[in-house]
């Protein structure tokens, strides 16, 4: 289930990509289809561990393209242990309201991408959110959990502060608020009662099947109801001098640098996780 719609956000074969928070890796897995080369990095090893068994189910089952590379690595999100500009694309999931510094968050991306580079961001849409918090305090009052909720144009106002340019905008997932709510109402953690599991399926055969009824009614209900709101940006081109000229090449080498570790890393994750995935 991507909330990210890459018609919006086309990604070519080689592009450097960052997943950022990168959690269950979904983002990073249709990346790696796509023929990118990918850096999965989440703060949660557990979860790290598991993206880098399916990265290498996926390289096992010739899922990915020749020349695509993926590498699921822990790290900080405000101390990225990356180059200036390594990145082509940079795509942070759902992981914004969970952390206090959301501008240090943006300063790194930015950072790390280079000029003329793309950035995908989303977070949980407002009303929506604003439903489940009044619902339940169990929702959200947990370690880790959702701190803030975003107004779509406070987001861009913290994109645009970033020195980042918005392209576009879209909700996704409009089936999937009901869900929650309905779990926030029965209680988050009560995944036994009727209506949870009941619209569990629901969710589940949608995303399995994809059928057309599921489809037109997801498309009718994101402008009114979708979970996530989903913003595009770009990282404008500065003047090019002397000086950054020599800073661009060293900037290039370094990111190279850092494709031949992760290369090197993606094999030594695939010798390590060779039983089967999740």
């Amino acid at each position: 289930m991507l909330t990210v719609d890459f018609a919006r956000f086309p990604l070519a074969a080689g592009d450097r990509v960052l997943d950022l928070g990168c959690g269950g890796g979904r983002h990073a897995f249709e990346c790696y289809r796509r023929g990118a080369r990918v850096v999965a990095l989440d703060r949660d090893g557990d979860e790290i561990r598991e993206v880098a068994k399916w990265f290498a189910a996926m390289k096992e089952a010739g899922e990915a393209p020749q020349g695509a590379s993926a590498v699921a690595m822990e790290g900080d999100a405000l101390r990225l242990p990356f180059p200036d500009e390594s990145f082509d694309v940079v795509i942070i999931s759902e992981v914004m309201e969970h952390i206090p510094d959301d501008k240090g968050v943006l300063a790194e991306m930015v950072r790390v991408l280079r000029p003329g580079g793309r950035i995908a961001v989303t977070v949980p849409r407002y009303g929506p959110e604003k439903v489940c918090w009044a619902l339940s305090d169990a929702y959200h009052e947990v370690e880790g959990g959702h701190i803030r909720i975003y107004r779509a144009d406070e987001l861009l106002e913290r994109i645009r502060e970033a020195g980042l340019v918005p392209y576009g905008t879209h909700h996704a997932h409009g089936l999937h608020a009901p869900y929650w709510w309905i779990k926030c109402a029965v209680g988050v953690d009560n995944d036994k009662a009727l209506p949870v599991k009941l619209y569990h399926k629901l969710l589940v055969w949608d995303i399995m099947k994809r059928p057309l009824a599921t489809r037109i009614a997801e498309q009718a209900l994101n402008p009114l109801i979708g979970k996530s709101f989903v913003a595009y940006a770009t990282k404008p081109h500065l003047p090019r001098t002397g000086a950054g000229t020599g800073s661009t090449d060293e900037a290039a080498g370094a990111a190279g640098a850092a494709d031949a570790a992760a290369d090197t890393r993606t094999d030594a994750d695939t010798d390590a996780a060779a039983g089967p995935a999740r």
